[in-house]
């Protein structure tokens, strides 16, 4: 079973207008609720590809109770902590004539120290394991910034392994824990590193120096150019054919969500980028935040470009504004 942990748990409402005019009143035509937040869909995709999941984190009041009985309603399964304040809602407002997307985030619910406590004691006390634990996203205000840390290095008191796929600081005190698996894109591997990775050179080495930091596996994401994996024994690279995309809200939960269903198996890591980024490819032919359907995945699944790499290690250093992360490499 894999579970996933969304601390900061959203309903979603996607606003389809035709035209929209600024500082003018707007009808939308269509208007769309799902349950989200960055784990609640790595649970969907998976529940949609067939795999066993359970959602876990943070909800309260009315919108709660709606994000429950959608997820209800699609058949996935969760296990939620109740909490006083309201669960966020987000809002994606898609132009059908100008075919842009707009996203407005709230911060989300102020989550207390009794409510936290509660959640990972339920988190301790998930029976029988699961084979992998996904842990995604924002962190709402009242938790701290270093809970991916403390959830990493708990799941390692059962030998649990986990993935991680989160951003700015809460990734940072992430990889301090040494997570089995991240997924940055490569902004988000930039802001780790404090570099800038304009090649695919680059970015090789920044996936090559996070597993010599004592990440197992690293997958950094590079949108329509697909994804680039690294272990200390292999290097995968994974690309997808031309599609039309329609929204790319959802994307990197598919793929990661691709990625954890051929790993909690130990599949080779090759059949996972190729699973992860057929999944993530599929999500973007879908609007609004609607994810990857499993006929579209298995059409695509031929389509994906998927190959080892093997590359030269020359010797570099990064470092971030908390110290140098990285020591030299030898070729």
């Amino acid at each position: 079973m894999i579970a996933t942990i969304t601390l900061n748990p959203c309903l979603d409402e996607h606003i389809i207008v035709d035209g929209l005019l600024v500082d003018e009143a707007n009808r939308w035509s269509k208007l769309h609720r799902y349950a989200g937040g960055k784990g609640i869909d790595v649970s969907r995709a998976i529940h949609e590809m067939g795999g066993r999941t359970v959602a876990y984190g943070f909800v309260g009041g009315a919108e709660g109770r709606t994000l429950e009985i959608l997820l209800d309603e699609e058949g996935v399964p969760f296990s939620f902590t109740p909490i006083e304040q309201e669960t966020r809602t987000n809002f994606i407002i898609t132009d059908t004539r100008t075919f842009r997307q707009t996203r407005i985030d709230a911060p989300g619910p102020r989550i207390s120290k009794r409510e936290l406590e509660r959640f990972l004691g339920k988190l301790r006390k998930i029976q029988p394991g699961p084979d992998l634990m996904v842990a995604s996203g924002s962190i709402p205000p009242g938790v701290p910034v270093n809970i991916y840390y403390d959830i990493i290095n708990g799941a390692k008191d059962y030998r649990v392994r986990t993935a991680l796929d989160s951003e700015g600081q809460w990734l940072k005190e992430g990889i301090k824990a040494k997570p089995y698996l991240i997924k940055p894109n490569v902004h988000e591997t930039e802001e780790l590193l404090g570099t800038e990775l304009p090649t695919e050179e680059a970015v090789i080495e920044a996936a090559l120096s996070l597993v010599e930091m004592g990440i197992e596996v690293v997958v950094i994401s590079r949108g329509e150019e697909g994804i680039i994996a690294a272990t200390k024994k292999k290097m995968v690279k994974a690309v997808p054919p031309p599609v039309k995309v329609r929204s790319a809200v959802g994307a990197g939960d598919c793929t990661m969500a691709g990625l954890a269903l051929k790993l909690v198996h130990r599949e080779p890591l090759i059949e996972a980028c190729r699973l992860g980024v057929a999944m993530g490819t599929a999500a973007v032919l879908t609007p609004g935040t609607e994810l990857c359907h499993r006929a579209d995945v298995e059409k695509l699944l031929p389509q994906i470009r998927v190959w080892e790499m093997t590359t030269r290690r020359r010797t570099k250093t990064f470092s971030t504004s908390g110290g140098e992360i990285l020591l030299s490499r030898n070729s």
